[in-house]
């Protein structure tokens, strides 16, 4: 058997070694159109930033290693230009000489990996994208020419870690998103702190702005203004490679993208797809959706290379969860976020918790924000996100597997995780979401959510504000009443029974106590979920 894979780096060189290993007689022919057919194009921002500064430590396997290895035959600066399914064979141009060639296979594997989205404006050609590393030595070269100021557009991870990365290399740094916040898989009072901690490490954001044109040595904005920028680096996203296969009358799906099924395979029998040109299946809907993302690339190319060697396979739907550095900050997400569970009208319950990283009488703990979004009735675990600096990521990996493994948001609770001082608490944040889902699953803590305070308070709602005293003079929520959890028993007297309490305290946990004395003494009550906290971080960076 023949095996060609168009594409390497994860997908491609995941099938490609994979089915090496299992196959020893297959003659297995990688073609790369670039330089480098396995490198770390992760890292390419943080070679950027000189965090990685050996470009070599990006270089993960050459062809001659792969070739005494795996036996592989593979051949990098070799672009596929068209595949005759009817003849299975395809179309290949030697980049260095210009010579083409036909190739048969038996069957056909494409990686080819997303595209850099290029806005269409006067001027993008002055811009550059950071794909592979060809694209991270043209950055560095600007800046070693002597580049002083960037403009980064988009606002998504990828431009979030450029903008950061640039700005450790000493440049003057504008962040250009159209959005009205960053990190869109974030929900905004997540997102918001995180904004707020690029400002302040001299990121220049312009939200709900986007790029109109591209000038020698600046950039004109949508609002009129012009911007500097020595460097002009886009990272509004990606979008599927498809031109093969479209070429070739293989399926697409809806968001242009591959159209696979659970083995990866096209629409014809004998071509696979893997990587961020193919579709995945959302686990949440059960529709085709993009999810750009390396794990998912090595996973399935691993897939493909089992299913073309025999053995019954099938794709997991995916959770899409992702993690970021933002300077001194980690955030991370999975699942649904709020956003998306709105625009679809799908029932969900939200919760939001902040806690400390680890135990707080260990030196060092560090706050830690989590929000949970649940499915009424089912209790099932639609989505979450966590922003702080230590342990955000062990965090969403443990929710991340709650929701592979099926378990409802209460069980949560249950869970045995490690515990010692210097990594947790004994009653870890995950388990607290539990019982916080519990509590609101049985009607125990009733709440309402940062962006529903308005029409309470419009509604007659009394809002009354549990902390100290001196929390309290040093800022609140305007117009509430201030009445410490620690004296409500004794001035129940000064609170009406005929209107809705709508309490608060900083992160919540107060609050419910609160709200368990006065309920229990016949009063309507609400908790203002996250508390102070919560709704502080969903005002908007000014």
């Amino acid at each position: 058997m023949k095996v060609v894979i168009v594409g390497g780096v994860a997908g491609g060189m995941s099938a490609a070694t994979r089915l090496r290993r299992l196959d020893e007689r297959a003659e297995i022919v990688v073609l790369e159109r670039g330089a480098h057919v396995s490198y770390a194009n992760c890292g390419l921002p943080y070679h950027i930033g000189g965090v990685i500064p050996d470009r070599a430590d990006l270089l993960l396997r050459t062809p001659e290693d792969l070739g005494a290895r795996f036996a592989l035959d593979v051949r990098t600066g070799h672009e596929v230009l068209s595949v005759d399914r009817a003849a299975r064979t395809v179309r290949v141009r030697d980049l260095r000489d210009g010579r083409e060639y036909t190739e048969p296979y038996d069957r056909l594997v494409l990686s080819p990996g997303a595209t850099p989205v290029v806005p269409p404006v006067p001027g993008a050609e002055r811009g550059l994208t950071l794909r592979d590393v060809q694209d991270s030595d043209r950055v560095l070269r600007r800046v070693e020419d002597g580049a002083r100021s960037a403009v980064v557009v988009g606002g998504g991870f990828i431009g979030v870690e450029v903008a950061e990365n640039l700005r450790h290399r000493g440049l003057t740094v504008a962040l250009v998103e159209a959005a009205d916040q960053v990190l869109a898989p974030l929900d905004p009072e997540m997102a918001r702190p995180l904004a707020a901690e690029l400002t302040t490490r001299g990121i220049e954001l312009r939200l709900s702005t986007r790029v109109a044109k591209i000038l020698p040595d600046a950039v004109e904005l949508s609002t009129g203004e012009t911007h500097p920028g020595d460097l002009v680096v886009f990272a509004a996203g990606v979008r599927p490679e498809t031109a093969l296969a479209r070429a070739a009358g293989l399926e697409l799906g809806p968001f242009g993208g591959i159209a696979v099924d659970g083995t990866q395979r096209t629409s014809d029998p004998d071509v696979f797809a893997v990587g961020d040109a193919a579709e995945k299946r959302d686990a949440f809907s059960g529709e085709p959706a993009l999810v750009p993302l390396a794990n998912l690339a090595n996973r399935h190319g691993r897939l493909v290379a089992d299913a073309i060697a025999g053995r019954p396979v099938r794709a997991r739907p995916s959770v899409g969860t992702a993690v970021v550095k933002v300077f001194g900050l980690t955030a991370a997400a999975t699942g649904w976020n709020e956003k998306r569970l709105r625009n679809a009208d799908r029932p969900y319950r939200a919760l939001h918790l902040h806690t400390a990283s680890h135990a707080g009488y260990y030196p060092g703990a560090r706050p830690l924000a989590l929000k949970l979004l649940v499915e009424p009735g089912s209790e099932r675990i639609l989505g979450a996100q966590a922003v702080g600096t230590d342990g955000v990521d062990k965090r969403i990996d443990v929710l991340a597997t709650a929701i592979a493994g099926g378990l409802a948001a209460p069980e949560l609770a249950d869970l045995e995780l490690a515990y010692a001082p210097p990594f947790g608490s004994a009653k870890d944040p995950v388990n607290m979401l539990g019982y916080v889902a519990g509590n609101l699953a049985d009607g125990v803590s009733p709440t309402v959510q940062w962006h529903e305070v308005e029409s309470r308070l419009a509604a007659g709602a009394l809002l009354l504000d549990v902390r100290t005293p001196a929390e309290h003079a040093a800022g609140t929520i305007p117009g509430a009443r201030n009445i410490p959890l620690d004296d409500l028993r004794s001035r129940l007297g000064e609170l009406p029974r005929g209107r809705e309490i709508l309490l608060f305290c900083e992160g919540g946990l107060r609050g419910h106590a609160a709200l368990r004395i006065l309920v229990q003494e016949g009063f309507r009550t609400v908790n203002l979920d996250g508390g102070r906290r919560t709704w502080e971080a969903a005002r908007p960076v000014r």
